[in-house]
């Protein structure tokens, strides 16, 4: 089947945080941050080309205040229990970075026509004093051995904050039943420009192995990808189980004009092929606050493989 899109070149505009399913039935689904950060939409289509021309829906909108109702950011969309969900996050108007992950649920078949219903802000473990306190995002889930996990980022500490990821175990579509783990923190210097982040995480897995690409820095030219390792049968809410790459799985390339990569998510074209959905720019120069900059852009890359890992390369 021919394709209508070229690797790592804008493929949808000014739709940041990409996040793509295919469903069993093939369907593709896609749903992203849009630049006025006010909604959720939703794409489908039965091919994963067709999803940039595809008619975009929008099936949620921002609250008019309190929580919700500012910054609507990096939905995500899974279907896990026997239902549809969208995992996101959004701030308060009266305090713009009270950002907490929240999630909605369909339980009809058609995510794209069904209703959806506010299941609130992810619940936390009965014992977990500190998950989803502080500023929290960008929340995606995957499942392993018949249990289903949830990852976040949440910032910690003083001043200008620490942003990390954690993992917990799922006790349904919008409650975990363990408290959170410790998975990354910032430890290097590509980690650190701007701000010390680790953020946007995604899973692919392959020959028993669990990877986590996530994102760090700032959300400029210098935001750039890492990646965790796990084996599948090992104990997954056991740090030691993860190994953390030292440097960056993806950086920015002037020689491919692609600035900024990062946020990304899985799936597979149509012939079954690995292809990773990311966002970047193709501009060095950011007018404004790149945090509001819409020019960030959904590209292609086909994940390819070496030694049982993803590599990702612009060439």
């Amino acid at each position: 089947m021919s394709k209508d899109y070229e690797y790592n070149k804008p493929w949808i505009l000014q739709r940041a945080d990409p996040y793509v399913i295919k469903a069993e039935d093939k369907t593709y689904y896609f749903t992203a941050s849009v630049p006025e950060y006010d909604r959720i939409i939703l794409r489908s289509s039965d091919t994963l080309s067709g999803l940039r021309d595809a008619n975009e829906k929008e099936i949620w909108h921002r609250h008019e205040s309190g929580p919700m109702s500012k910054h609507i950011w990096a939905p995500e969309i899974h279907f896990l229990f026997g239902k549809w969900y969208i995992y996101y996050s959004g701030g308060d108007k009266d305090d713009i970075w009270a950002i907490r992950p929240y999630v909605l649920e369909c339980s009809g078949n058609d995510p794209m026509n069904d209703e959806w219903v506010e299941k609130g802000k992810i619940k936390c473990a009965p014992e977990d004093e500190f998950s989803f306190r502080a500023f929290s995002l960008d929340a995606t889930v995957f499942e392993v051995n018949g249990k289903w996990y949830y990852i976040w980022a949440e910032k910690v500490g003083v001043g200008r904050q620490i942003s990390n990821l954690y993992i917990g175990r799922m006790k349904n579509g919008y409650s975990l039943e363990t408290v959170q783990v410790l998975l990354t923190t910032p430890d290097y210097d590509w980690e650190r420009h701007g701000y010390w982040v680790n953020e946007g995480p995604a899973v692919i897995q392959r020959n028993g192995k669990v990877f986590v690409t996530y994102s760090a820095s700032d959300t400029g030219i210098h935001y750039c990808m890492g990646m965790l390792t796990a084996d599948a049968d090992s104990d997954l809410l056991d740090p030691l189980s993860w190994k953390k790459e030292r440097y960056p799985v993806l950086s920015s390339s002037s020689k491919h004009t692609v600035y900024g990569p990062g946020h990304n998510s899985f799936t597979t074209d149509d012939e079954g092929n690995d292809i990773m959905v990311f966002h970047a720019r193709i501009e060095t120069e950011i007018t404004g606050d790149p945090l509001y900059n819409p020019n960030r852009h959904a590209m292609l890359m086909p994940v390819r493989w070496k030694d049982g890992r993803p590599y990702f390369s612009y060439e």
